[in-house]
């Protein structure tokens, strides 16, 4: 009994006619121009940060957080998703794509409860030590903030 696809050779022409082409050029483009848009971003909030007189530090700190969560917001409305699709690797610049891969797997389960659903599952993707790492950071600011607060007021 022969098939259609007795050998290698074969098998390999037919799953090239299958296969759809990918166009590698537009998809980089769209990396190149969708990531930079989401740079540019980043550079202007942090431009107008040191043009209100904060230093690299905090402007830095301010853009981390801005660009935290203007991702979530668009990942919770279901729009990162979108603009992942059309840009690939290009949304996911290393801020953006952390947020995405913690907010995500938290929206999908959110039916489950806060703490088997949200809580659970938002760290199977990002990861425990970016979770904690964010949380601690939130803590020890307020924690800074507390006593630095007093030491003004003394």
């Amino acid at each position: 009994m022969n098939s259609p696809i007795d050998t290698k050779k074969d098998y390999q022409e037919y799953v090239n006619q299958k296969s759809p082409n990918s166009p590698i050029w537009r998809n980089c483009l769209n990396a190149f121009l969708i990531g930079g848009l989401i740079c540019s971003i980043g550079q202007f909030i942090f431009s107008f940060c040191l043009y209100k007189g904060l230093d690299d530090t905090a402007a830095g700190a301010i853009v981390s957080i801005i660009l935290i969560a203007i991702t979530a917001i668009l990942t919770g409305l279901n729009l990162f998703n979108k603009i992942g699709k059309i840009a690939g690797a290009g949304s996911f610049v290393p801020i953006t794509g952390f947020a995405n891969s913690i907010v995500s797997p938290a929206m999908e389960y959110k039916s489950e409860g806060y703490v088997m659903g949200v809580g659970a599952k938002m760290f199977t993707v990002a990861g425990p030590v970016l979770v904690y790492g964010i949380s601690t950071s939130i803590i020890v600011g307020l924690i800074y903030l507390l006593f630095n607060a007093q030491a003004v007021l003394v």
